[in-house]
């Protein structure tokens, strides 16, 4: 019995998810489109891994907010599960406007743990970097390809 508590503490401490995937999108908000396929959303955590090692990252959505009023560039990740939608719905409109790319993933606690922090967070922006510029010019790639909202 103490064992099985020590290996499920283990489990969580590496950082598992808690639920998979397919759970993550039943609690999706109606707005949260384009999504990140499962294989795009691992590449992405590992962008944002990679990125807030290098502190390449902007988090949360004030944050975010101001520096794509200034006009910086990147990929603007946000969490398909944040209630109430008020909170960010604004942020996929100034994205198009400037013409960044964005995407969704289901999780936002997934999202926060990427970001290297306990606390989940619901918009992050990677900016470009030398130090991961393939894994970066990859997930660019491919969330540019992923079709817009109508």
């Amino acid at each position: 019995m103490a064992r099985e508590k020590q290996a499920e503490a283990a489990a969580e401490a590496e950082g598992t998810p808690e639920r998979s995937y397919r759970e993550q999108l039943d609690y999706l908000n109606p707005i949260a489109q384009p999504l990140a396929s499962r294989k795009l959303t691992r590449k992405l955590y590992k962008c944002i891994r990679k990125a807030a090692k290098h502190k390449q990252i902007r988090r949360g959505v004030k944050e975010v907010q101001k520096f794509i009023n200034k006009g910086e560039k990147g990929i603007t990740v946000l969490a398909g599960d944040t209630l109430p939608i008020d909170v960010y719905c604004h942020i996929p409109i100034m994205c198009e406007d400037r013409s960044l790319p964005y995407a969704y993933v289901p999780s936002k606690s997934d999202l926060g743990a990427a970001a290297g922090s306990k606390r989940p967070t619901c918009v992050i922006m990677i900016k470009p970097h030398e130090e991961y510029q393939e894994a970066y010019d990859e997930c660019l790639e491919e969330v540019g390809a992923l079709p817009l909202p109508l």
